[in-house]
């Protein structure tokens, strides 16, 4: 099974488990502990994401994101058969209940990773764990406008539904050519 559809399989049967059509990335990410937790929340916030912006060649649109670390699976990807697990006359059965997952500190990422790429006299910064991508003229101006756009990201949000830590580190990573030109 591929990797869209096994979470996509998972997010099915955590919903109708609870009985709404609603989760989080990190259910998913501790559903499915065999597959790598970036993949996973790729693929939900981006990939299969229908208001995500297009970043990938290959998008498959399962899910609708409807509040801050919240999707929704959209009507024509759920569960054939059933009306609704918010109706409560699901006719489909699931064999065990859903846990209720909490951001845990331990698999808390510690850091943020941005790449940094010269493109036509200007340094673009892509974080990699955070929908946040910025320029500059120089490294000093992009590094304070990613600065800026993460503090803005950030604000409100809670680091843990994100699966970072309280105060998460920046990491960045340079990419140049080898040879000088």
């Amino acid at each position: 099974m591929k990797i869209h559809e096994e979470i996509l399989t998972t997010a099915r049967r955590l919903c109708i488990a609870r009985k709404t059509w609603t989760f989080t990335p990190a259910e998913i990410v501790h559903a499915l502990p065999h597959l790598n937790e970036r993949s996973v929340r790729t693929h939900v916030v981006s990939r299969c994401c229908t208001n995500a912006p297009s970043h990938h060649a290959h998008r498959w649109p399962y899910f609708k994101r409807v509040g801050r670390g919240v999707y929704e699976i959209q009507e024509k990807h759920r569960e054939p058969g059933t009306t609704g697990p918010d109706t409560g006359t699901s006719t489909s059965q699931v064999a065990e209940d859903a846990p209720a997952y909490e951001p845990s500190p331990i698999t808390a990422r510690p850091a943020i990773h941005a790449v940094v790429v010269e493109s036509e006299g200007q340094y673009v910064a892509e974080c990699l764990e955070v929908a946040v991508v910025t320029q500059g003229a120089s490294l000093d101006e992009m590094l304070g406008n990613l600065r800026e756009g993460l503090d803005l990201y950030m604000s409100g949000e809670d680091p843990a539904l994100l699966g970072l830590a309280p105060e998460p580190r920046l990491v960045i990573s340079f990419e140049t050519a080898a040879r000088a030109r």
